[in-house]
């Protein structure tokens, strides 16, 4: 009865994600067509011959590899900085009494309130003032100072289920706050790191304002501006853009199953599920 009940639920469920698959599908349908069948209609969704030479068009008419290149060592670095700094600061937060933590914690939430485009001209002014303009840094560099507001709440939340008596039982082993925080909590908190590293990755490897504001130099592009200039430069070659924009998104898709599981434990274990 229990299976019964829950029918509708499935059905809504698999609904949704049919409608929120059709771009996708359209996308991977549209990159293997003649660029002549992209917009007929009614649409074709498989091809009747399909087009593998639209992706190494695609790759080759700008530097693809250089871009994915650059993407690829931003979205490392910044990944696995967030990871590293975000458990540190949640570590304080969590496991720390000091005067004042719950105000600085409050205060640093609502910074989660601003939107990017109230603070986008003073923080380009700070990095042009110490110039980092045309370089990575400014794409690179906030990652080591907390990772971000969010990433600090979802790791401080996950800290806080993790019993006291560990860091208790270390510390009369000799262990020091660091030692705990290395050797202890973060091997116990492979959901959640799983969940900040899979954000991450996601969110500097799609970013497209950071590089569009901070990069001038072609050969400093990141793909998704290298997307951009795609479109303009071959935006009537629809085939070859939707097969750009599918080996884009490739990687976080890929990513995204691979950790789904830990995600979404990390998630639940953070307070987040909804339980």
């Amino acid at each position: 009865m229990k299976r019964i009940a829950k029918l509708p639920s499935y059905f809504v469920l698999i609904l949704l994600s049919a409608l929120f698959l059709v771009p996708f599908l359209w996308t991977v349908s549209t990159a293997l067509k003649a660029n002549e069948d992209a917009f007929t209609f009614p649409p074709q969704w498989i091809p009747n011959h399909a087009q593998w030479d639209n992706f190494p068009k695609a790759w080759t008419a700008l530097p693809f590899t250089q871009w994915v290149l650059n993407t690829l060592f931003i979205t490392v670095v910044t990944t696995a900085a967030t990871v590293i700094t975000s458990s540190l600061v949640a570590y304080g937060f969590s496991r720390f009494k000091f005067r004042g933590r719950n105000a600085m914690f409050y205060t640093m939430l609502a910074t989660m309130m601003l939107p990017g485009q109230v603070t986008m001209i003073p923080v380009f002014m700070i990095w042009r003032t110490l110039g980092a303009i045309d370089t990575f840094y400014p794409l690179i560099l906030p990652a080591f100072f907390g990772g971000g507001a969010f990433n600090i709440f979802l790791m401080r939340q996950f800290f806080l289920t993790l019993p006291r008596e560990y860091d208790e039982a270390a510390m009369l082993d000799g262990a020091g706050f660091f030692r705990i925080w290395w050797k202890i909590l973060l091997p116990l908190s492979g959901p959640v790191i799983a969940t900040v590293a899979v954000l991450s990755f996601i969110s500097h490897w799609d970013e497209f304002n950071g590089p569009l504001i901070y990069l001038n130099s072609p050969e400093k592009y990141t793909v998704s501006i290298g997307l951009r200039m795609f479109q303009d430069s071959y935006g009537s070659e629809t085939n070859q853009l939707m097969a750009a924009s599918l080996i884009h998104i490739l990687p976080t898709i890929v990513l995204f199953f691979f950790a789904q599981r830990y995600f979404m434990k990390g998630i639940n274990l953070s307070g987040l599920g909804g339980r």
